[in-house]
């Protein structure tokens, strides 16, 4: 994938799938100590530790659609291309977490992409989970959470065209702020 957002989103549909109710997407930005993570942790059904061992094999997949799952082999790959790797954590019932650690200089490194469009298409896609979405970059950060949104609009839902505008916009422009 061209870019990190994508692998976001591919981790966030599986998380989704899993039946979580509420994902939680951190990108932190270590430039001083030239690291990147993302990190994306789910309230879903998670994995037993046979299935997390097994996890990176693209023939390993709970689809049954098609028997391949690129998401974290790829995820993995690129990760490791930029001398970090990717770590999960699973807890049957309780969730799973995926860390991905990327040498922030790496020539190899993606781009983080378009966060604002990742969000909307989640949020839109999926209007009554929720999500947060925390961005750190050095002694900047933003941080979005679709559950006080839910709060100061009572019962205008988030698929609301106005309110779509708005979640682009106002993670557009937390992102811009992040470079001030």
């Amino acid at each position: 994938m061209r870019e990190l957002s994508m692998h976001i989103l591919d981790i966030a549909q599986n998380s989704i799938a899993a039946g979580a109710e509420l994902v939680e997407i951190d990108v932190i930005e270590d430039v001083a100590n030239d690291k990147m993570i993302i990190r994306v942790t789910d309230d879903g059904r998670g994995m037993p530790a046979d299935v997390v061992a097994q996890i990176r094999d693209p023939f390993v997949t709970s689809r049954t659609t098609r028997r391949v799952g690129l998401g974290i082999p790829l995820l993995a790959a690129a990760a490791e291309r930029c001398g970090g790797g990717v770590d999960i954590a699973s807890v049957p019932g309780g969730g799973t977490t995926v860390t991905a650690i990327f040498e922030y200089s790496h020539v190899d490194r993606a781009p983080l992409g378009n966060m604002a469009e990742t969000l909307l298409a989640l949020v839109v896609c999926n209007p009554n989970l929720d999500f947060v979405y925390n961005h750190v970059r050095g002694d900047n950060s933003f941080h979005f959470d679709t559950r006080e949104i839910r709060l100061e609009l009572g019962s205008i839902p988030l698929s609301d065209p106005e309110v779509v505008v708005f979640i682009r916009d106002f993670v557009a422009e937390g992102e811009r702020r992040l470079d001030a």
